[in-house]
């Protein structure tokens, strides 16, 4: 598949989707706390998805069954809501939801802390992939290359004694929740797809505490750390500019 680059119009559209994706993960954010399952949080996204005339990106998607995906501790990506997941002072949950409005779409991921105590860690962890999200932003220039966007990603997070997953990436997006080209979190400075202007990437590092290993459980979808350590998961959408790095999800 070829890259798509995007109009200014286009963009435009872009940030539209991605204001409503920012609003329901806020929303949401606000949400988590101690006895709340995984499920509350899933209607109360559905619901302001509803409400701002947009249509969930992820249901239905490969049968996918929710509009998010809401990640627990150990699960790295595309945790299902499920009544039976109540939140636990101390866990932290990654909470991901994408949208799509007028054929554009949106995607976007926070990790969020239950409650006032998480461990220095798993605040260190939360800190470091944020701020890794934001470095790999900041390479997502205009002849620069997917290589250097992952690398960015990957060398501030093995600095800080953690570690980048392999097997999921970020991706292009546009009029499709997944596009050209693939975004990796790790990579070779100068190496990978050329940036050029009009291009949009969701960049999203997956960061663990300890080793990049994953496995998937038994329902197909839920992706957790083959040792049992802590993962953060944090995602933009980014515009390629000329005047630099546009963020639409914020």
């Amino acid at each position: 598949m070829a890259i798509v680059c995007k109009s200014s119009a286009e963009i435009a559209k872009m940030r539209q989707s991605g204001r409503i994706v920012r609003q329901v993960l806020e929303h949401v954010r606000r949400l988590v706390t101690p006895g709340v399952t995984t499920m509350d949080l899933e209607r109360a996204a559905a619901k302001q998805i509803e409400e701002a005339g947009a249509k969930p990106a992820f249901k239905g998607y490969y049968d996918y069954p929710c509009v998010l995906c809401t990640s627990i501790n150990q699960e790295i990506v595309h945790g299902i809501p499920s009544e039976k997941r109540v939140l636990k002072a101390g866990d932290i949950v990654s909470i991901d939801c994408g949208v799509v409005l007028d054929g554009y779409y949106g995607d976007a991921a926070i990790t969020v802390p239950v409650g006032e105590e998480i461990t220095p860690e798993l605040r260190k962890l939360l800190q470091v992939t944020e701020a890794s999200l934001y470095r790999g932003i900041a390479a997502a220039r205009v002849g620069n290359t997917v290589g250097d966007v992952g690398a960015a990603v990957q060398e501030l997070v093995e600095a800080n004694g953690f570690s980048v997953v392999r097997e999921f990436v970020g991706h292009g997006i546009g009029t499709r929740l997944h596009e050209e080209p693939q975004v990796p979190n790790f990579g070779t400075r100068g190496h990978g797809a050329r940036l050029r202007e009009g291009m949009v990437l969701a960049i999203e590092p997956m960061v663990n505490s300890g080793k990049p290993g994953t496995r998937l459980l038994n329902d197909k979808w839920t992706a957790v750390t083959e040792d049992g350590s802590y993962s953060a998961h944090f995602e933009h959408c980014v515009a390629v500019t000329k005047n630099g790095p546009l963020i639409l999800t914020q």
